[in-house]
């Protein structure tokens, strides 16, 4: 049931937030990573994501999917090894700002539902809304940043409920450092009474093409409460090709 409001939330935010006024600005990226080894190490992994951000007269609109899997060989005993799933991970997200007579001010409503198999959650998801702000705006800097309540649905891998009300912080710095190099910086936290689960996202991108560019990112996924056989921080380092669509 809990999974079910947390994806009408997702389509909500995404139908109020796009059918609004004509489209001003529409930009979406898809972004793939492959890494195979053989021989002494078996391992593949794969990362995918597809992000997108909106621009309306009067709606600043932020929408982001993406997964990992990973394979290891694996030694379950003296001289016997096997493939087993090591990593498995989907998030999806999507946040509506509602702009105010200054559009540099705004109204946030927020949704998101994480399922990683490896994690101490079953699920984790979260909804929550109120203020969101560009700090500052240059050529080639940005600076925005959302603050308000919400609610966080999570169950842990031993069936325990933990959700409970939150407050949710984000922000979202952007840099460019010329016509074929990018900085960008996201972080955010939700703070609640069982859990906090906090995210860091660093990344540098250059462009190789038209519409083709190399990235290099850092994420750290935190989680205050989880359990004994489990890390506090997750980190995952990825190079990646992301084509920009539009």
């Amino acid at each position: 049931m809990k999974k079910m409001i947390t994806f009408a939330m997702l389509a909500s935010v995404a139908n109020v937030a796009s059918a609004q006024e004509e489209t001003k600005t529409f930009k979406m990226d898809g972004e793939f990573g492959l890494i195979a080894t053989s021989g002494n190490t078996d391992t593949s992994s794969v990362k995918a994501r597809l992000s997108a951000n909106h621009e309306l007269e009067n709606w600043s609109n932020e929408y982001l999917i993406e997964g990992l899997y990973k394979q290891d060989e694996v030694e379950i005993s003296d001289g016997v090894e096997e493939t087993q799933t090591t990593a498995q991970k989907y998030f999806f997200s999507a946040q509506g700002n509602y702009k105010l007579e200054n559009p540099d001010n705004r109204l946030f409503a927020y949704a998101s539902y994480e399922d990683d198999r490896f994690s101490s959650f079953e699920y984790q998801a979260t909804v929550a809304g109120g203020w969101n702000s560009v700090a500052f705006k240059t050529e080639d800097q940005s600076l925005s940043y959302s603050i308000g309540p919400g609610y966080g649905f999570s169950e842990t891998t031993e069936g325990e409920d933990t959700s409970s009300l939150i407050v949710r912080a984000a922000a979202n710095y952007d840099w460019t450092i010329s016509s074929t190099a990018s900085f960008k910086q996201v972080v955010s936290t939700e703070i609640g009474s069982d859990n906090t689960k906090s995210r860091s996202e660093s990344s540098v991108s250059a462009k190789i093409g038209e519409s083709l560019s190399m990235k290099f990112s850092i994420i750290l996924n935190h989680n205050s409460d989880v359990a004994d056989d489990r890390e506090n921080l997750d980190t995952e380092t990825a190079a990646t090709l992301v084509y920009t669509f539009f």
